[in-house]
């Protein structure tokens, strides 16, 4: 059995019910369970990693963090972000580096996505996890600072 793992926050914002989130594939928890967080509509933020491990996929709109026990956190920024083909997004770190949480992998232009058009709402999802195994340490409605503790994973 491996350690629980505490996944943090990758931003600042509002933390908001993923059944809340309006983006079916978010809300139904088709990629697995999770949190979501609104971190409002200005300025340029830094988005940091929410776990120890390898950046297992990197896209400007989002990465997955794969910690060494083979679990793995997306962090999609916005939605329907993909959209944008990588505007509004500046990469730190490339696909397959090694990172720590905290570290910032995504530098995003958060005033110019909105006025875009894309809600700048992002799913924190611990990918293809069993319900029982999230334990939010954060409720719906509370405002998080980046690496403040958002869930436990257990195994």
């Amino acid at each position: 059995m491996t350690e629980p793992l505490t996944v943090v926050a990758p931003i600042a914002g509002a933390v908001v019910s993923m059944a809340d989130v309006p983006d079916d594939v978010f809300a139904q928890e088709m990629l697995g369970p999770g949190i979501a967080l609104d971190p409002g509509s200005t300025g340029v933020v830094d988005v940091v990693s929410p776990v120890d491990g390898v950046l297992s996929a990197l896209h400007p709109h989002a990465f997955v963090v794969q910690v060494p026990d083979g679990r793995a956190v997306l962090v999609h920024l916005g939605l329907d972000t993909v959209r944008l083909l990588g505007e509004t997004f500046t990469l730190d770190c490339g696909q397959g580096d090694t990172v720590r949480a905290g570290q910032v992998v995504v530098t995003w232009d958060l005033a110019a996505a909105v006025a875009r058009g894309n809600p700048p709402l992002c799913p924190v999802v611990a990918l293809q996890a069993d319900h029982g195994a999230l334990h939010p340490l954060a409720v719906a409605g509370a405002s998080v600072h980046a690496l403040d503790p958002l869930l436990t994973w257990d195994s």
